[in-house]
């Protein structure tokens, strides 16, 4: 499958469907849900690193239950905004788990979002070094998935009550 802007992922998306957002760690993928509305993202317990064919396997059950229809990768840049091979990896596993589960995916980028939410993490919850390192993938999946969700929300969007 070929990988779609963020604004045509959205725009595919059939209603009520949510994005579940990724971000690839050297042991870990940190992982984020948004809401039905597609207006926040909250950290979902994260996944060991595995072949993509286990991880495409443990992600399935997770799809269906919370009506996922997209799926957001975070992109680590180089901090000038070039690909490196760090980024050229993740775009080739963003399009081939989008292959392996049959959704849409696009790419965001994910410069500093594992920093900023580890200094987060100790000014504001004061946690240890263990306790951030069980938490921090997935709460930069979260991170990176609502810059995504912002940057792209209709302007002039109004819920209603």
């Amino acid at each position: 499958m070929p990988l779609l802007s963020m604004a045509d992922l959205r725009a595919s998306l059939a209603p009520g469907a949510r994005l579940l957002g990724l971000d690839l760690g050297s042991r870990t993928v940190g992982l984020a849900l948004t809401d039905v509305g597609l207006m926040l993202a909250t950290p979902a317990p994260a996944l060991k690193r595995d072949k993509l064919g286990r991880m495409a396997a443990a992600l399935l059950p997770f799809i269906a239950a919370n009506g996922v229809g997209g799926l957001v990768v975070g992109l680590p840049l180089s901090m000038d905004g070039t690909r490196g091979p760090a980024a050229q990896a993740a775009t080739d596993w963003a399009r081939d788990l989008s292959a392996a589960l049959g959704l849409p995916a696009a790419l965001w980028d994910e410069r500093l979002s594992s920093a900023a939410v580890n200094r987060a993490m100790i000014q504001e919850a004061d946690l240890t070094r263990k306790k951030r390192a069980q938490a921090v993938d997935s709460a930069a999946a979260a991170w990176m998935l609502q810059g995504a969700l912002d940057a792209t929300a209709a302007r002039g969007y109004n819920p209603g009550p």
